[in-house]
């Protein structure tokens, strides 16, 4: 019984904090600028948007190329292809990704 009860607790405290963690999400949509670090901006010169509902995302990465992604945390973002990239939220809200660049919002 004592085994179900600690059981109990820890799942609701778990559900608690993940609640809490998707009401924190940061709002990433806007428009942002490619900042070569070190890897050169692929799209050299264009201006990347992006679009949220909730932990959808969607990167407008030049006129042509859209990639679907996604919050996978607080601080985390995946963009499929083309961009194919996972990236780290910063606290200014810019994103590092993967592929060695950050984009800036602006």
């Amino acid at each position: 019984m004592k085994n179900i009860t600690l059981v109990t607790a820890l799942a609701t405290f778990a559900f608690a904090g993940l609640a809490q963690a998707q009401s924190s999400a940061p709002s990433l949509s806007g428009t942002y600028k490619c900042q070569p670090q070190p890897s050169p901006c692929k799209w050299q010169g264009q201006t990347e948007t992006i679009s949220q509902s909730g932990t959808k995302v969607e990167l407008k990465i030049d006129g042509n190329e859209v990639a679907e992604g996604k919050l996978t945390s607080n601080i985390t973002v995946s963009a499929g292809p083309p961009y194919n990239a996972e990236g780290l939220v910063r606290p200014d809200h810019s994103i590092e990704w993967s592929n060695g660049t950050r984009w800036i919002k602006q």
